[in-house]
């Protein structure tokens, strides 16, 4: 693959993003714009203040448990994701990977579209300052077991009902993804 490659899978992943709310709809007019002035530029890490990223929501085939990773950087409980990568060859890809090598479990399920979010970044992040994040959700066995990566003090899964307070900051993103799930 190459950065040009997912740039424009980038692109018509946006153009092609299901229609949301006025919110929603301002987000992905930003990053349709910032990839028209910027390119791939605005996708590699490091390189612009503002960029793309992917993660993904993991849940259970229930939809009543959320798989949840804690960032070591950001210190906080979140979904999987992260920077796109130049041998990703779509956005999609990059949200899978992303969950796949942080919580140790193969995502073969579809990836559905769930929301996108831009935020900025609390800590020592370098050149980076804000992420625009794709946001997808997907279903995994109940009793599928997660590993730790490099990136996380810890993977877990939460009952959404008992969850509150690790995933409270995550509630609007949880239910979309069951919506978009069910």
């Amino acid at each position: 693959m190459s950065w040009a490659t997912v740039t424009t899978d980038v692109v018509r992943a946006l153009e092609d993003w299901p229609r949301g709310d006025l919110e929603q709809e301002q987000l992905r007019t930003r990053y349709l714009a910032l990839l028209a002035s910027e390119g791939q530029r605005a996708l590699v890490k490091g390189v612009l203040p503002a960029h793309l990223t992917a993660s993904v929501l993991v849940l259970d085939d229930t939809l009543e448990k959320v798989l949840l990773t804690h960032h070591r950087r950001a210190r906080q409980w979140l979904q999987f994701g992260g920077h796109l990568e130049e041998e990703d060859p779509s956005l999609e890809a990059a949200a899978r990977r992303e969950g796949s090598e942080e919580s140790g479990l193969v995502l073969e399920r579809p990836l559905v579209p769930v929301e996108l979010d831009a935020h900025l970044l609390v800590g020592s992040f370098g050149v980076c300052q804000e992420h625009l994040d794709v946001r997808y959700a997907t279903l995994v066995p109940g009793d599928a077991v997660p590993t730790v990566s490099e990136e996380s003090t810890d993977v877990a899964w939460f009952h959404l009902d008992d969850a509150a307070d690790e995933v409270r900051h995550l509630a609007r993103l949880v239910e979309r993804a069951r919506a978009s799930l069910t």
